[in-house]
């Protein structure tokens, strides 16, 4: 998608009413779908965290930021991730903790992301976090800086990939709560993206795809 398209997008986007679980259920495993539906969760413990779903313009197209996690960074290790991390006591509110984390994880700084709005929140059962999804754009092509304590790969993701049905796939995966289960997934250039990063990144597919 043009990036000058995508901008005149951000309005309606903005105020578009959000698909929240009806979204995110598409993307869950049949294990987790009555959970998401009645947010059947204890939230005694809960850690809460945010993301951010960062827009830029690349050769004129739109792109997505996302990251391919290292090998030690704990049960969501060589995950693709969106850019963040848990809130911090520095932290002023949510949206903060996504532009502090999208910093020290990919190195761009605050200033230079307008956020434009809050998507809804997704729980991550085998790390306990409530993880709550914001959508930024940045007006100019940007240069990368990973942590490479956090960060294996950028992955530099073109808007009209994840807007293509066809890259919508089920993969036979093993996690924490069974050794072989079917997930559906997006396959984005080779990367199988699951879980609650495919699930904020659908509720934003839709999101699009509806004020289109």
């Amino acid at each position: 998608m043009d990036f000058q398209a995508f901008l005149k997008y951000l309005p309606k986007i903005e105020k578009e009413t959000l698909p929240a679980v009806e979204a995110h259920v598409k993307l869950a495993s049949f294990e987790r779908i009555s959970a998401i539906l009645d947010k059947s969760y204890d939230r005694d413990g809960l850690r809460n965290a945010a993301v951010m779903m960062l827009a830029y313009p690349k050769n004129s197209k739109t792109y997505l930021a996302l990251i391919l996690r290292n090998a030690s960074t704990g049960v969501h290790s060589s995950q693709v991730a969106l850019p963040g991390g848990k809130v911090e006591l520095e932290d002023i509110n949510l949206e903060a903790t996504a532009l502090r984390e999208t910093f020290e994880e990919i190195g761009i700084l605050p200033e230079r992301i307008q956020v434009v709005r809050a998507f809804s929140e997704v729980y991550i059962p085998p790390s306990r976090f409530l993880v709550f999804p914001f959508l930024g754009i940045s007006q100019n092509e940007l240069t990368f800086d990973p942590s490479p304590d956090e960060v294996a790969k950028m992955i530099e993701l073109p808007l009209e990939d994840l807007l293509d049905d066809s890259n919508l796939t089920v993969v036979p995966l093993k996690t924490s709560y069974s050794d072989e289960i079917e997930v559906p997934a997006f396959d984005l250039q080779g990367y199988i993206v699951w879980g609650a990063t495919a699930m904020m990144l659908n509720e934003l597919k839709e999101t699009i795809k509806r004020v289109l």
